[in-house]
């Protein structure tokens, strides 16, 4: 019986027969949601006043944050394994209100922000070698093939996207392998202990670690594409730190020790210079190229993640049916149409424009889910966990509270321009949830209502298959949530109690 509503599931949504991501690839998305290279970091010497608090940064801020929110996602997107992502975590803990509104200002608009920058860069390290980039007449055909040729690689499929990240990962850090190698005889430790504290710009230094070094939860809506959820997410986060931190500090440590360029000459595209000073002109070449390449792979992760999960949670109830309609290949069709629109329209902004209103977005956006993380502990604390962190509600707190007090830190260091236009945004997304609700209730457009079966019965012959505990799970989260959709907040908190007393039952 449970093995049939499986089958029966998994036909439905015709993604049965379609390969799944395993740690290899997903290593390298995550790598790409989070970091892509080292191109972007050399601000974080300029802002910091030199070396010192750059390299500083990159060894301290994994630890106070990036590791606890690997850590956070790993549990919860093991224990929600489905393409929602965050948005079902912070449904869960506080109702569908604040998970939709997270959607729409904390991840759906700073999302295809975010994504805009990469065509948009890619160009700019492009222009270096050719001039030509410069010309609108040039540019804007070039930026529009760029993104119909990224979106086309979603199009086809994830598991296409997983090996082609892989692949340009490799390219992406090998020329930096190289120059940490050529670096080796004409490093100078000293050089690394310069800092300026009267040139010093907080906002900026912060501003550039955080950006650099976020998003680790993003690769929680791709949990539905994942084989084997329960031990594929914790060792491709694991693997995907490791990588993140060693391809942002080798560059570092080279660059910095074997040149003696000022701390002001480093900026966005400097280590094309630096490998011209270390290596030549054939290695500030490979860097150039590398850096497009790269942009190319955080444009396919970011357009990933932003897909599923809206089809994710279109699949449960939360946006319109067509949200959730799959190409031949298995990939949310109208909701990669719909990212690339955005795309398109916002490719004029620069990168300077956007990081600030990027970074406060998202950093509420995590305050919710550090707050959704903590109280499904104290909720639900019989929750099925495939992934538990090893520290009790008391250890999870402490745990949270490093990287919460970065995120305040960050929103209070932002400009006014930055609390006003992120204030609007998040006006918009508060109220796009009751014009949502009120169009399902009018039924002015198809909502996926259908109800997920039944939780499976934990007694099984022989021994439990992960599989239908991870299906078990989910489908006691999706119960929770569409009761909680259609209902009011105490009929949700009866509908739990009697399907935790039926699991308990069975």
């Amino acid at each position: 019986m449970g093995e049939e509503g499986m089958v029966s599931d998994a036909k439905n949504r015709g993604v049965k027969s379609n390969p799944k991501l395993t740690v290899l690839p997903l290593i390298a998305l995550i790598f790409y949601e989070v970091s892509g290279g080292p191109f972007g970091i050399e601000d974080s010497v300029k802002a910091g006043g030199g070396p010192l608090l750059s390299l500083l940064g990159f060894l301290i801020f994994p630890l106070i944050w990036s590791i606890p929110e690997a850590l956070v996602t790993a549990e919860l997107a093991t224990s929600f394994p489905e393409n929602g992502g965050y948005v079902i975590w912070i449904s869960s803990a506080f109702g569908p209100f604040w998970g939709d509104s997270r959607r729409d200002f904390g991840n759906g608009f700073s999302g295809v922000m975010d994504n805009a920058l990469y065509p948009v860069l890619f160009l700019d390290y492009l222009k270096h070698s050719f001039p030509i980039f410069n010309q609108l007449v040039a540019r804007i055909p070039a930026l529009l093939g760029i993104t119909v040729s990224l979106t086309y690689l979603n199009y086809r499929g994830l598991h296409i996207v997983g090996f082609s990240a892989v692949t340009l990962a490799a390219f992406s850090l090998c020329p930096f392998v190289v120059m940490g190698i050529l670096s080796i005889p004409r490093i100078r430790p000293k050089q690394w202990l310069v800092v300026d504290f009267k040139k010093l710009d907080w906002r900026g230094y912060f501003n550039t670690m955080f950006w650099n070094l976020n998003y680790w939860d993003k690769a929680s809506t791709l949990a539905g594409e994942v084989e084997n959820p329960s031990k594929t997410f914790p060792r491709a986060l694991f693997g995907a730190v490791v990588l993140v931190v060693l391809s942002y500090l080798i560059p570092l440590l080279a660059g910095t020790g074997a040149t003696n360029s000022a701390p002001s000459e480093w900026s966005d595209g400097y280590f094309a210079e630096v490998g011209m000073l270390i290596g030549g002109s054939w290695l500030k070449w490979w860097i150039q190229v590398a850096a497009a390449m790269s942009n190319m792979g955080l444009f396919e992760a970011e357009m990933s993640g932003d897909s599923f999960q809206l089809l994710g949670m279109s699949e449960i109830g939360m946006l319109p049916a067509i949200f959730a309609s799959r190409s031949k290949y298995g990939t949310p069709t109208i909701s990669i149409l719909c990212s690339a629109s955005g795309v398109i329209f916002l490719s004029w902004m620069s990168f300077q424009e956007i990081l600030e209103f990027l970074n406060f977005l998202y950093a509420i956006g995590m305050l919710l889910e550090f707050a959704a993380f903590i109280r499904l502990r104290i909720k639900k604390p019989d929750l099925h966990r495939p992934y538990k962190v090893p520290l009790q509600t008391f250890g999870v707190i402490l745990l949270c509270l490093p990287p919460v007090l970065m995120l305040v830190l960050v929103m209070c260091l932002a400009s006014v321009k930055t609390f006003l236009v992120s204030g609007a945004v998040i006006i918009v997304g508060f109220l796009l949830y009751p014009i949502l609700v009120h169009a399902k209730d009018r039924k002015w457009v198809q909502f996926d209502a259908e109800q997920p079966p039944l939780p499976l019965n934990n007694t099984m012959e022989g021994h439990s298959d992960e599989s239908q505990l991870c299906q078990e799970v989910q489908d006691e989260a999706l119960v929770g949530l569409l009761t909680n959709l259609s209902s009011a907040n105490t009929k949700q908190e009866s509908s739990e109690i009697l399907l935790e007393e039926d699991l308990k039952s069975e």
